[in-house]
């Protein structure tokens, strides 16, 4: 089958190891499934593993993807969620969390396999590429705002880095649910775009935001992490989900236990999550956005996109 893999380490020049060629047929397990996939959704977990990040030499070649809709061996449509190990289902209860193209292939591939249990109908309101932007930037903005962050119609959210996958779900997300959403970038046209999707105000990072906010999306790191300290009100929370332009610098500490905030971590979310997202969208008739489309064959040039911080929103990969 034809798939997307990296074949070596490339910290510097992340797409010199992705090769697009031929693979073996996903591996038969008990309790799993394998899906025809129909699109799949880029995200910067790719390049982080053509970087090396979370893999090792000896896992080699690993099929890249995270995200996945398609269609199961009984011709149901599907979403994928692709958290592997969190409750057990396929793997047995001890084995630890991973995403798909960790341990397990990923999702850059005509066909995967993940554990049955692991799969969502995919509403019929939905296209594939669609659901296919949901399992990770969409579910992870989603768990942000309403699960770690807990806010509610009317509250304030400040979302760093616009142009972003996870960021233009959370703008889109949180407009639909009633919060004032203020969002940051740099480029005078996704600030734009920001504004459209439905953000009250759009600011250049580091700008000082109309009123303090009761959460933040923070999944820039450490060219936003200052400001979204200072952003936010006393008791607030800043939901962490990643870290593209690198770690943290000093972590304000006495900010944080002085104006008494909640920092938390998230990693995608349950698959319960993911069926809410999923009824939220039909409900509402809110559809991610989806910058650019390219064909299995050409992924390098999605990635490409992603790289570089040229996207507005998610590149999708169509079979």
């Amino acid at each position: 089958m034809l798939a997307a893999y990296v074949t070596r380490f490339s910290p510097d020049s992340p797409l010199d190891g992705l090769e697009v060629g031929d693979s073996p047929e996903p591996q038969v397990r008990e309790h799993w499934s394998t899906v025809e996939v129909r699109a799949a959704g880029l995200n910067h977990h790719d390049v982080w593993s053509l970087k090396g990040v979370g893999l090792r030499e000896e896992q080699l070649p690993m099929i890249l993807g995270t995200d996945a809709a398609g269609v199961a061996p009984d011709g149901t449509e599907v979403v994928v969620h692709s958290v592997i190990g969190a409750d057990g289902h396929g793997v047995g209860p001890r084995e630890k969390r991973s995403l798909l193209s960790e341990k397990y292939p990923g999702t850059l591939a005509e066909r995967v396999a993940v554990p049955t249990a692991n799969l969502v109908p995919k509403p019929s309101e939905l296209s594939f590429e669609d659901a296919a932007c949901l399992p990770t930037a969409w579910l992870t903005a989603y768990r942000m705002l309403f699960v770690a962050a807990g806010l509610a119609p009317g509250d304030r959210v400040l979302v760093q880095g616009a142009g972003g996958g996870v960021a233009s779900a959370a703008i889109t997300l949180g407009a639909a649910a009633g919060l004032e959403v203020t969002a940051t970038s740099r480029s005078a046209e996704k600030r734009e775009r920001a504004l459209a999707l439905g953000a009250v105000h759009a600011i250049e990072p580091g700008a000082r935001v109309p009123a303090r906010v009761d959460a933040v999306v923070e999944s820039v790191g450490q060219a936003t992490w200052a400001h979204s300290v200072r952003s936010v009100r006393p008791g607030g929370t800043i939901a962490v989900c990643g870290a593209t332009s690198g770690d943290a610098p000093p972590a304000e500490l006495t900010r944080v236990f002085f104006q008494e905030l909640v920092v938390r971590g998230v990693t995608m979310g349950s698959r319960e999550d993911l069926g809410a997202l999923l009824n939220f969208l039909v409900r509402t008739g809110v559809r991610p956005t989806i910058d650019a489309t390219v064909p299995l064959a050409r992924v390098g040039e999605g990635l490409r996109r992603l790289e570089h911080g040229n996207q507005f929103g998610k590149v999708v990969v169509t079979l």
